[in-house]
This record gives C-alpha cells, structure tokens and sequence, in this order.
C-alpha cells in the first residue's frame, strides 16, 4: 500500500493558485478553484481534494475544460436561472451560479439556479456554504458521468449525484454533503491509489456480481462495459438500493433536467463533459423571525449530541462537526497526501514548468510515510 505525505495547508494552496496561473485563470478564478479543492482536503474529504488535480489537468489539456469560457444566462425569471457555462471549469460557473440564486433568495426569498455544459466542480457542499455563510439555507447538486447501477440494473446509468443542504447554526453550521450512491469515483480512485480491496457491497463488475477490484470497476466505468457502484442501501431492494437510486433522480432533475441538459449516461462522450448542477438558496425570513429559527434548529441539534449513545460509541456527531474539527486539524497539523496524488501534482507542475522543488523537494516514494488517519 501507498503512503501519506503531509504539507502545510499554506503550500499546498500555494501550488494550487500558481497552477491554474498557469493553466490561464487569472487570480480572481485561481482562488475560486483553489478554495473549493482545499475546502475539500481541509475538511477531510480526500477523494475530491489534491486527488482531483489529475482530472483537471487532463481536462484543460485534452480541451473538454475551456480556459476562458464565458457562461451565459439562457433563461431566468425572480426566482429562477439557467445557466449555460460552454465547457468552462466547473467551479468558476458554480460560483457564479449560487451567487445568482443567494442575490434572488436575498430579494424573493427563494432563489433556484440550474446550470448546463459544465465540468466537474468540486464539492457541492462548497456552494451550500456559500449560502449558510449569507445567513441562507444553501441547496446544492450535480449530475456526472454515469457510475451508479440502477435498482436490479448491471450497467451504470446515473452520476454520483451529491446533494448538499448547509444551513445557520450554533455553534457550527449543519453541514450534510453525501453522494447518493454508496461512495464516489474519488474514493475508488483513493482504493485504487493504495492498492486495497473495495469493501464489501460497493461495487459490482459488468456481470453485476459484487466486487472489490478497484482498477476492474472504475475501467468497465470509463469502458461503459456495465457494472459500476451501487446506490446507497446498496445492491437490493431488501436494504433500500431504490432509495438511494431515487435521491439520485431527484439530483438529476435538478441539474440536467430542469437546464435541458445532458443526463449523467450521456456526459463525458466525445471529447465533451457536459456535466450539469443545480443549485438553491432560501432565506429563513419568509418562515418569520430567521434569528429564532436559527436557535430552534440549533437546540435540535445539541438535543441529538446529547441524545444517549449506544453501548461502546464515544460520542454522536451532527452533519459538519467532523469537518469543523478536521479544519482546525488540517489548519494546525497540514494535510496528508496520498504519495501517488503527489506524483501527479509533480507531473502537472512539470508539465506547468513550475519550480517542483519548491513545494516538493526531492520527492521520492521512499520519502512517504504511512498516515494513520481515517481516510
């Protein structure tokens, strides 16, 4: 199995800015794209932190991501947007995106952006945020490539299909950000990076029997050889696989059917991602007095802290209280990173002609250590 460097959150957001200079986002879009993958590392979800830089370098370079795009609002009413983005980077329009629909929220009290022809954007928690952060409840989703089996399918139809919901709190925000199939691509790229067996109801081969081959599941995946991840609740009806089949229409309807896009079987065809999100904002004061409700959910939510814990648990943790202390960790300690996603940010930086030393010295796979955290 592979190893666990660990850097300075500071450098690595360094090397993120000074990378996507180079790639030609000017400052102001840099930061943006840097801020949602070290979101991501920060609050400890590996799977679409520096892991994802491989992904956007080949993008750019293979002309499915478009430097310069300009997205365009195709579409909008009061409350509501659609937003064509023309192959631009998934983050920038997602940005933009959810500034749309906080800017309606704070003026109709709901404000609801749906977006097209984009690309992979990150975490989708990121954009919730943006809205929790205005005193909103924040909504966001995307469709992908298709990875996720339907119901008593064997052939992946679906993307990933996240949903986020980030909403005021005390003494940190409610901060749920959940795939709507068992896991994502990224954390079967993490198992195939270290070498280790997927667990159990994951995944199945393009049979449709279960496996835990990591490598055989993410090539029958880019092959569209059937096979792929299962649905959350897994494989059967029995454990609730058409639950989690069905929150993952409900995020395709939000992303790629209200924008008359391309649906997660279609993306990533012919040289195009075509990917597409959704996104919501609603301000609390069209329920009354925002302030109160903000104390009512909060109250709720130490009510579940509190609430007794089964026999061996040390504690109960609510949505975004594993990521406030995996922020202040990773500010205090630095992230650890898979040794091989630091061979591809090198390859990307040599291929940049940026200074690798300067951020990696003299990296060598003998230089990594095994990281014990629970990634």
């Amino acid at each position: 199995m592979t190893g666990y460097i660990t850097y300075p959150a500071k450098l690595l957001d360094s090397f993120c800015m000074e990378a996507f200079g180079r790639f030609g986002f000017n400052e102001s879009e840099s930061r943006i794209i840097t801020d949602v993958l070290m979101m991501s590392d920060l609050y400890g979800i590996e799977s679409h932190g520096m892991q994802r830089l491989v992904r956007y370098h080949k993008g750019i370079e293979k002309g499915m991501i478009k430097v310069g795009a300009k997205s365009e609002t195709v579409f909008e009413t009061p409350v509501s947007g659609v937003i064509d983005a023309h192959d631009g980077m998934g983050q920038l329009v997602g940005h933009a995106a959810m500034e749309k629909a906080i800017e309606k929220a704070k003026t109709a009290g709901v404000g609801i952006v749906t977006v097209r022809n984009s690309n992979h954007f990150g975490i989708a928690g990121y954009y919730a945020k943006m809205a929790c952060d205005e005193g909103l409840v924040g909504f966001a989703c995307t469709n992908s490539e298709a990875i996720m089996v339907p119901t008593f399918g064997k052939k992946a139809m679906i993307g990933s299909n996240p949903i986020a919901v980030c909403a005021p709190a005390e003494p940190y925000p409610f901060f749920f950000d959940a795939a709507t199939c068992v896991v994502t691509r990224g954390k079967l790229e993490m198992y195939n990076k270290m070498g280790k067996p997927l667990p159990e109801g994951w995944a199945i081969d393009k049979d449709g029997k279960d496996s835990s081959d990591a490598a055989d599941v993410l090539s029958n995946i880019v092959g569209k050889n059937g096979g792929g991840i299962v649905p959350l609740g897994g494989s059967s009806e029995r454990l609730g696989s058409h639950k989690g089949y069905g929150w993952g229409m409900v995020c395709e309807m939000f992303s790629s059917i209200f924008s008359l896009g391309t649906t997660s079987d279609k993306c990533m065809q012919n040289g195009k991602g075509g990917i597409c999100h959704g996104f919501m904002a609603v301000d609390p004061r069209i329920f009354g007095d925002a302030g109160a409700i903000k104390a009512h959910f909060s109250e709720y939510l130490t009510s579940l802290r509190e609430s007794p814990k089964a026999d061996g648990a040390e504690r109960i943790y609510t949505h975004g209280e594993k990521e406030h202390f995996a922020y202040l960790d990773r500010m205090k300690n630095g992230i650890a990173v898979n040794e091989n996603t630091v061979r591809e940010m090198v390859d990307m930086a040599n291929y940049l002609g940026m200074d690798v030393k300067k951020y990696f010295g003299d990296f060598k796979a003998s230089d990594s250590k095994m990281f014990s955290g629970n990634y």
